[in-house]
């Protein structure tokens, strides 16, 4: 929540050299002789064990100095940072060493992450591509309580955190007042003291209702009831909800950003923002929002949770990401807004007064969690939130440690191979940072903004699943931390579908840490804080964002039994007309097996029972050669390669761990016909995108998770040169409980055809269908 602080007329006076000198040392000094200092010091402050060595959180206007290593802080400054000739080049030259050695120690630790997320594999395979690569990490959210430096306690494990004491006081909320950040004080005055903005503005709707007991049991025991309704954009939307009554939810044609209630400069700056996206055909009454970006926000608006499947990385991804950018920013803004107006109030009422009406903080400060799987996706994020807090050119926002974030976050075009071709759809997903091991603190005032904020001082956290899930860490070790989840007010997970491919289990055991009531105070002051936040009704007002490119059961499983948020659901569900299946080009034979399954937890088993007893035999004989099986999960993999090695089957295979030795190796035995079987998963495919040449028989061990991925596979054995057309074949195996895979494959209607019949189904695609 921030230390408080106090005036800054102790540094009045002081020369810049001065001030620096007591920050790092805590008293003046008339000498500035590093030699003199260093002989003095050594004599005032005897050389300390590891385990007592420790930093503080002093920043320029603390009033209580505290004791700290000075010895090792000035050998620090002797050794990395040599006599600079500003004192500018001096700060940047210290921090940037700080961040080096703090990637060090992480690298290690995010390199042993890497490998547990990795399963089983022989010797031969290694992991080529490991889903945390750990460079430049910085271990954020250990942080101490009231965003002080953590100290570097090597007995209890604990690695110095990024800290900016020189910034601290500024962004604390407690310390400043609304007059100091905003440039409208009077109008946000007025807002605030309006019982009509009061009534209205949904923020407040939201966040200020007071549940009672009986509705909370409501939400915790009775069903959801659901309604659907149909959008222009947006299509099929299906509202669910517990307490709400049914009524129409309805989307604006025309949205005046006036009564968005937008937080300033928010008003000014969104149209200049999202100026790339609009067109000429937008309505002159709707200048600033594209359509979808329109029936989107207004959901985001009313705080109801949000599933999106339709998020495409070519077309509408950037639309989407810039609207929930500007929800999630409004909504920090309105809420700092809150406290800092109150502070003012608080300090200017009389003593005794009930500070009941002061409650507008949770636990800890975080407001907002953003899921996104790259950095790249982190850096784009944030230039959005510094583009939407300039309002122009002249005012020009003060973002602390802008320049170890880009490089940090950034990419070098030049790292790029060269004479790759690939997808567009890969081109975009993979292009930038692609370190998927990353987690940063946003701290965020009206002018100001401060990246590599302590968790417990930042407004916005933005993180991959696997840079969160090695912070929580798990039950029965001694460095984990998940309070700083405790008061989240909004979670958005966008491209959710990434998750499937690195690794779900994350996403899953963030959703069960997410809003628990927290194990320390971390200095919060209780008379500020909400009642919904102390009666742990948190998760009952949290508004999860949810973006994914498909439709999938365990995206659908995370938003139907991890969100609770009272005023309802609101998910889009509309349903392919047309499958992948008629981007195939080639002429081939599509046969689709329907395996009989008692429910979906014996799925697993009785698939690799059919794929054995019926399938196999097939493709045995000598003339089925030339043969891909395309496994989507990793265990379905392991387990049918130690299946053909105990069955001595002629065959190679090829995963997402295996060496780029060994890929080639396989591929070039399938091509020449040495090995007849080649086992091949799904999450290679979405890696690599390799194309494999010399396939006559393609087996779909399950219909694959991205539907475009049949298309691809299939049109594959066109690189086939000497393949023969009648001999090809392309088999599928699908159960009733694959619909939607299925509708994304075949379309709606041979979908429904297919699961009422139980016979097999023989499609002929012919290049035209």
């Amino acid at each position: 929540m921030g230390k408080r602080r106090g005036g800054r007329e102790l540094l009045h006076g002081l020369s810049k050299k001065q001030k620096k000198h007591l920050r790092d040392f805590g008293e003046e000094h008339p000498f500035y002789d590093k030699v003199l200092l260093l002989l003095l010091l050594h004599s005032y402050f005897p050389f300390q064990s590891d385990n007592s060595d420790k930093s503080s959180a002093e920043s320029d206007s603390e009033t209580e100095v505290e004791q700290v290593s000075v010895y090792h802080k000035l050998l620090a400054t002797l050794k990395t940072s040599p006599e600079s000739e500003s004192e500018k080049e001096e700060d940047e030259s210290e921090s940037e060493t700080s961040g080096e050695s703090e990637a060090e120690m992480d690298s290690e630790g995010s390199q042993e992450a890497g490998e547990a997320d990795g399963g089983e594999e022989d010797k031969n395979d290694v992991p080529e591509q490991k889903e945390a690569t750990g460079t430049a990490e910085q271990m954020l959210g250990q942080e101490q309580a009231d965003g002080a430096d953590t100290s570097c306690d090597l007995s209890h494990g604990v690695i110095e955190e990024f800290t900016d004491v020189k910034h601290e006081s500024e962004f604390s909320l407690e310390t400043n007042f609304m007059e100091e950040e905003s440039g409208d004080c009077s109008a946000d005055k007025r807002d605030s003291n309006s019982s009509q903005a009061f009534s209205e503005d949904p923020f407040k709707q939201h966040m200020d209702r007071e549940l009672e007991e009986k509705e909370v049991e409501k939400l915790s025991t009775l069903p959801k009831t659901s309604s659907q309704s149909k959008w222009p954009r947006l299509g099929q939307l299906t509202f669910s909800s517990t307490l709400e009554k049914h009524k129409s939810l309805k989307a604006d044609k025309e949205v005046d950003v006036k009564q968005l209630y937008l937080h300033k400069p928010l008003e000014s700056t969104w149209p200049k923002v999202n100026k790339q996206f609009l067109s000429s055909v937008n309505k002159p009454s709707d200048p600033s929002f594209t359509p979808l970006q329109r029936e989107l926000f207004c959901i985001m608006n009313t705080y109801r949770d949000l599933f999106y499947p339709e998020r495409n990385v070519l077309t509408n991804g950037e639309e989407i990401r810039l609207a929930y950018c500007l929800h999630a920013l409004n909504h920090v803004l309105k809420a700092n807004a809150q406290v800092l107006s109150n502070n003012a109030r608080r300090r200017d009422q009389k003593p005794g007064t009930d500070n009941d009406d002061y409650r507008d903080q949770g636990l800890t400060r975080p407001k907002v969690l953003m899921i996104v799987p790259f950095r790249e996706c982190a850096l784009r994020i944030v230039h959005i939130f510094i583009s939407l807090l300039e309002v122009n050119d002249k005012r020009k926002i003060d973002v602390s440690n802008k320049k170890r974030f880009k490089g940090e976050f950034g990419s070098d075009p030049e790292e790029k191979p060269p004479n790759l071709k690939r997808p567009e759809d890969y081109e975009a997903i993979f292009s930038g940072n692609i370190d998927d091991h990353f987690r940063i603190g946003v701290a965020v005032l009206q002018k100001s903004m401060r990246l590599y904020a302590p968790f417990y001082s930042s407004d916005i956290i933005i993180a991959s699943p696997l840079g969160i899930r090695t912070i929580i860490g798990a039950e029965g070790e001694k460095k984990r931390d998940f309070d700083f989840l405790s008061s989240i007010e909004i979670l958005v997970i966008d491209q959710a579908d990434i998750y499937l491919m690195q690794n779900w289990e994350h996403v899953l055991h963030l959703m069960k840490h997410i809003n628990l009531l927290p194990l320390d105070s971390h200095g919060v002051d209780f008379s500020r804080v909400r009642m919904l936040n102390l009666n742990n009704w948190s998760k009952y007002y949290r508004q999860t964002l949810l973006f994914s490119a498909l439709q999938d059961p365990q995206i659908n499983s995370v938003f139907n039994k991890h969100c609770f948020n009272y005023v309802g659901q609101v998910a889009i569900r509309n349903v392919p007309l047309s499958g992948s299946i008629s981007q195939v080009v080639v002429q081939l034979p599509h046969v689709f097996r329907r395996l009989e399954a008692e429910d979906i937890t014996s799925v697993i088993d009785t698939r690799f029972q059919y794929f054995v007893d019926k399938v196999l035999p097939e493709y045995r004989d000598a003339i089925m050669s030339h043969t891909l099986i395309y496994v989507p999960s990793y265990f379905d993999y392991v387990r049918l390669r130690n299946y053909f090695k105990k069955e001595g089957l002629n065959f190679t295979h090829i995963c997402e761990y295996t060496k780029k030795g060994g890929v080639c190796r396989a591929r070039r035995f399938f091509l020449k016909g040495e090995k007849q079987f080649l086992l091949f998963t799904e999450r290679f495919h979405f890696y690599k995108r390799y194309t494999i040449k010399g396939i006559r028989n393609l087996i779909f061990y399950e219909l694959p998770t991205y539907s475009h991925f049949y298309s691809e596979i299939c049109n594959m054995m066109k690189a086939t040169d000497n393949g023969v057309d009648a001999t090809w074949t392309c088999t599928v195996l699908y159960s009733k409980y694959d619909a939607q895979k299925l509708a994304a494959v075949v379309g709606i209607d041979r979908t429904a055809q297919m699961l009422q019949s139980k016979k097999n189904v023989h499609l002929f695609v012919t290049g035209e269908n």
